[in-house]
């Protein structure tokens, strides 16, 4: 006497009518793909090539562009520090600097995600460029710092001052930089488009 099939066995899944081993070969064939497909690593051949085991905040690749970044971000800020001038011993040239880097860092995030997802080489820009180079360019500990300064000096209105212009000016330099990328890459969608229109 013959067994019915279990429910989940090869037996009980052949409902198609095809022979038995081409089904074998058709689920081993989608097998392969799925396990193909989840091997595939975004990152190859960039400085964030995957490494089993290693979380991405321990990746030397990372590591390594974020230094690179901030030693070059650092050096920017003190030649910049050194030429513009501190008129009347207020903090110039600090404001300036971070109100700089908060457009640059807004329009470079906003141009990257509108490019694509954070991986491969993009995801090595904003880590080099954004979180090395702008995270050292700019600078919250000299601004309380000079914020400090001030107010102990007595000059409580040019510390106030200060400070509302570095945070104020600083979202609104956010915005613009966003503004800006956001209005470039939508320019440069058109112009592609046009190009690809017949007649044109």
């Amino acid at each position: 006497m013959t067994e019915p099939p279990i429910p989940g066995t090869a037996a009980s899944s052949r409902t198609s009518g095809a022979p038995a081993g081409e089904e074998d070969l058709l689920a081993a064939d989608g097998d392969n793909g799925e396990q193909a497909t989840a091997e595939v690593d975004p990152d190859a051949g960039t400085l964030g090539e995957s490494r089993a085991h290693r979380p991405l905040h321990l990746h030397p690749g990372y590591v390594l562009a974020v230094i690179g970044g901030g030693v070059f971000g650092a050096l920017a800020r003190y030649g910049l520090s050194t030429v513009l001038p501190a008129p009347g011993g207020w903090p110039l040239p600090t404001l300036v600097i971070n109100l700089a880097g908060a457009l640059l860092l807004g329009a470079l995030l906003e141009a990257l995600v509108r490019r694509g997802p954070d991986t491969g080489a993009r995801r090595i820009i904003r880590l080099l460029a954004g979180t090395g180079f702008m995270g050292a360019f700019t600078t919250y500990s000299t601004l309380a710092l000079e914020t400090n300064t001030l107010l102990d000096a007595g000059r409580v209105t040019d510390g106030l001052l200060y400070l509302a212009a570095t945070l104020i000016g600083g979202a609104g330099a956010t915005v613009a930089g966003i503004w800006l990328a956001a209005g470039q890459h939508a320019r440069a969608t058109t112009r592609a488009t046009t190009r690809q229109e017949p007649g044109r």
